[in-house]
């Protein structure tokens, strides 16, 4: 009797016979005891036991007898032609093999697979349809799926789909599927989703990396598509300016980028540090459309933020201000050498020789690394120099201007880290306007003083711009194309060089002689340069002395408002190196730095020293170089430099015994040296006579500017209008019609003052500044058919004059006075060249300054004899 094989018990069970009969338990055969193990089976038996049997072995219970499979197993594996076959009609095969063949463990990690797949699916789809939650299901009405599968078992690429799922109603399904497609972790935002801020405040929200994708994506469209009212692109062709000098900054406008995509210029100003991380990749990626190989001349391009709106002074910054974009300005007080700051740092580990890093230099805390993460040892290491990545490193110190401090205050002072390119970029003196970040950083030094924690806080600079830059340029200055076309029509008037005269400091009465010498140095004259080696300055001098009370201060006081750059300092208060320059050590480099004086302060401007007598000589003495040459030369601890002060001085000094007495020569009157003396273009004596014509004149003027300036004039008239317009109101349309009125009565009021301010000033203090301001940059007269001759004669006699009277001695300096005095009022007329009559006045401004600087005796006849050249000439 033979065995039949499993074989054939799967064959039966693939021809499905007798798969509904109900099945039977094993050893039911009555021919063996309860204990013994079922024999094979028969060739006698019938077809219902070979039924139950199969369906018994598919179908193992645990509480039931089974056959003994290891029994007669050699003969399972017995060749046999007939039965070792496979019935492949359907084209599968079934599941049972595959089930053995697949151990217990890769079984329990596929039914984890597919729980976990069908929780997502249910979870994303809601009441899709379970065939899309397997992979191979014959039975499902679909077709199979068709997809690479992650560790998971989930289709990567499912649009594959629409290859061969023809079926319409699978196009919802198919819309789904391609919904999969989105990963959460690189998905983009819209610029209207980037303004719903989904983060506990903006930086995290700004860090979250989906949307700084979205923040690069819209930076790089604003630089490419942004154009200006022509449709031009503008950033386009700063790149390519950019490419073609090499540089590593590329000027953005704030203006723009709020014009175009309000919220990221929000997220620029709330946010700064970590927009212009974007911003810098963004231009670069930009910039390599124009030059593809850019990145291999700078690693990094520098976004400049410019008119950031916000201007802020040094002494208004606060808490809130921290970590935000701001925009301060200033005098630049004192700079330090440009040091290699540590950006990235690499590390050599001695023991293995790996390079270890990068690391980002943190400008706070030094990178220090514990172990090695190749071989797991302690060190030692050693920087890699070569590999270490640095970039420029300098401290600049921004002081408030001078005339912006209030009055009693100390001027504050911040200091800036200029880093990159920006180094260089400013040097003492100069004023500037910086945007960058407010930051603060931890200060050992401060923390030790005051026992409790303190920051001290830094200004990292994004841009620089000088104010002198920003008041060259066309539209910069202060003044638009309408002021100049008023400027213009002004300089044409007749008579303008007497009104611009009469308009100086119109609130002081007469004084002729020191409001003539107070234009000439507001307008100043033309600098020379001979052959790049000899300069002679264009900058007036001015000495004022005379009695107490004859308003000296108040003229000095007028001209610090009115000119565009100003610094006032009092004889008494200054030091010598107040007035030029000092050395002292920085507490963080350890080095020495130069911080600029009064007169450094003041380069292309107006240095105004008050109580000029009272300084002491050796103080004074320290001026000489700036008077004439106009740089200050600095010999300190090492330090061997010049420095720029191109200013004029403005100084105003009292005699000796508090009386400017006449019958003695001007040398004796004050205790100020010929050289000194001779650097002054011009001496304005002041003489306190006693007049009673002309007392009662200035009297009545005094009393007249009280009156006109009194500051409850205009709010009493405003007062008693409020009062009758009540008086009238009667309903809402009685209420309508008291607002015209009342404007009505207030512009009469103004165009009052206005007339009483033309009474005294010509020309308007506010146009009259600007007038100034834009003939020292635009207009330089040049000297073309003077009289030379006359030059030359009154230069021979002052000369003569001066040694026969014993007066101060004249020199070639005031030969040169002459001529500059001329240059200032060409520039009154805003004219290109020096007339005859600006030579006329400048020399009888010249002449009345010698002449009234003598004693009495020969004050006359030194008038008499130089009458010749101050006869009264044609006015312009």
């Amino acid at each position: 009797m033979s065995s039949p094989t499993r074989s054939s018990r799967k064959r039966q069970n693939e021809d499905g016979e007798g798969s509904e009969q109900p099945s039977s338990p094993p050893g039911s055969s009555p021919q063996l005891p309860p204990s013994s193990p079922a024999i094979p089976f028969a060739d006698d038996v019938d077809e219902d036991d070979e039924i139950h049997n199969d369906i018994v072995d598919l179908n193992p219970s645990d509480e039931e007898e089974g056959e003994d499979l290891m029994e007669n197993m050699e003969n399972d594996y017995q060749s046999n032609s007939a039965q070792d076959r496979y019935d492949l009609g359907d084209g599968n095969i079934d599941d049972e093999g595959d089930f053995e063949a697949m151990d217990a463990a890769t079984r329990r990690r596929i039914d984890q697979q597919l729980n976990r797949r069908d929780e997502i699916l249910n979870a994303s789809t809601g009441n899709r349809s379970r065939r899309q939650a397997f992979l191979d299901d014959d039975d499902d009405d679909g077709e199979p799926e068709d997809g690479e599968e992650n560790e998971y078992g989930l289709p990567i690429q499912r649009r594959r789909r629409r290859h061969y799922d023809e079926d319409p109603d699978n196009a919802g399904d198919e819309e789904l599927d391609m919904g999969m497609d989105i990963d959460p972790f690189n998905e983009e935002l819209s610029l209207e989703s980037l303004t719903d801020i989904k983060a506990g405040s903006i930086t995290e929200w700004v860090l979250q990396p989906q949307v700084s994708r979205s923040i690069a994506r819209e930076l790089k469209s604003f630089l490419l598509e942004y154009t200006d009212e022509h449709g031009r692109s503008v950033y386009g062709a700063r790149i390519r300016t950019l490419g073609e000098m090499n540089a590593e900054s590329l000027d953005v406008s704030y203006q723009h980028l709020a014009e175009s995509k309000a919220i990221l210029a929000l997220f620029l100003a709330t946010s700064p540090e970590e927009i212009l991380k974007i911003f810098d990749i963004v231009a670069m990626e930009a910039t390599e459309l124009h030059y593809p190989n850019y990145s291999q001349i700078h690693q990094e391009i520098h976004v400049r933020i410019n008119q950031f709106p916000n201007l802020l002074n040094l002494r208004d910054l606060r808490e809130n201000n921290l970590n935000s974009l701001i925009k301060v300005s200033g005098v630049v007080t004192r700079r330090t050498g440009v040091f290699p700051q540590l950006k990235y740092i690499k590390f050599d580990c001695l023991k293995c020789g790996v390079v270890l890093g990068p690391f980002i230099q943190d400008s706070n805390v030094e990178v220090k690394i514990g172990f090695c993460t190749n071989c797991r040892s302690k060190g030692p290491f050693k920087l890699n120099s070569e590999k270490t990545l640095y970039r420029n490193y300098q401290r600049i110190t921004l002081q408030e201007a001078p005339g912006t401090v209030p009055p009693g205050r100390l001027p504050r002072h911040r200091e800036i880290i200029l880093l990159a390119d920006l180094v260089d970029l400013a040097k003492p003196g100069e004023e500037i306007d910086i945007t960058g970040v407010y930051k603060n950083n931890y200060d050992g030094q401060l923390n030790a003083k005051n026992g409790f924690p303190v920051f001290a806080t830094v200004i990292e600079a994004n841009s620089i711009t000088r104010r002198e830059m920003n008041s060259s340029s066309s539209n910069g200055g202060g003044w638009t194309e309408e002021d100049e076309r008023e400027f213009r029509k002004l300089s044409q008037e007749k008579g303008i060089i007497d009104k611009i005269i009469s308009s100086m400091a119109p609130s002081i009465y007469g004084h002729k002689d020191i409001k003539t010498a107070l234009a000439c140095s507001l307008f100043g004259g033309v600098p020379k340069n001979v052959n790049g080696k000899h300069s002679i300055r264009g900058d007036i001098n001015v000495l004022l002395l005379g009695d107490p009370g004859t308003a000296k201060s108040q003229i000095l006081k007028y001209a610090e408002k009115t000119a565009n750059r100003a610094v006032f300092a009092t004889g008494q208060g200054a030091s010598a190196v107040g007035l030029t320059a000092s050395v002292r050590k920085d507490p963080i480099t350890r080095e020495w730095t130069l911080e600029g004086g009064a007169l450094v302060l003041a380069d292309k401007g107006t240095c105004l020293i008050d109580e000029f007598d009272k300084m002491n000589d050796q103080d004074r003495t320290s001026i000489h170089e700036a008077m004439e040459q106009q740089s200050i030369s600095i010999s300190k601890a090492g330090i061997v430099t010049t420095l720029r002060a191109r200013c004029a001085i403005i100084a105003a000094a009292n005699p000796n015994g508090g009386r400017y007495n006449s019958t003695l020569p001007f040398s004796q009157n004050v205790d100020l040296t010929e050289p000194i003396l001779s650097r002054f273009d011009i001496l304005c004596v002041v003489r306190d006579l006693v007049d009673p014509e002309s007392d009662e004149r200035l009297a009545s003027f005094v009393v007249d500017s009280h009156m006109r300036s009194h500051p409850s004039t205009t709010e009493d008239l405003e007062d008693d209008e409020v009062g009758e317009d009540d008086e009238e109101m009667e309903g809402e349309e009685a209420g309508a019609e008291t607002t015209p009125r009342r404007r009505t009565r207030k512009q009469k009021i103004n165009m009052l003052n206005q007339k009483k301010e033309q009474e005294i000033s010509p020309i308007s203090q506010e146009l009259l500044a600007k007038y100034i301001n834009y003939a020292r940059q635009k207009v330089q007269p040049k000297l073309h058919q003077m009289d030379m001759d006359k030059v030359s004669r009154v230069y021979a006699d002052l000369r003569r004059e001066s040694i026969s009277t014993g007066s101060f001695p004249i020199t070639v300096r005031h030969l040169e006075s002459i001529l500059r005095i001329a240059e200032a009022f060409a520039k009154m007329r805003l004219s290109d060249f020096v007339s005859q009559n600006d030579l006329n006045r400048s020399i009888k401004v010249s002449i009345d300054s010698f002449v009234g600087a003598q004693k009495v005796t020969v004050r006359r006849q030194l008038q008499r004899s130089f009458m010749k050249y101050t006869l009264p000439q044609r006015r312009n």
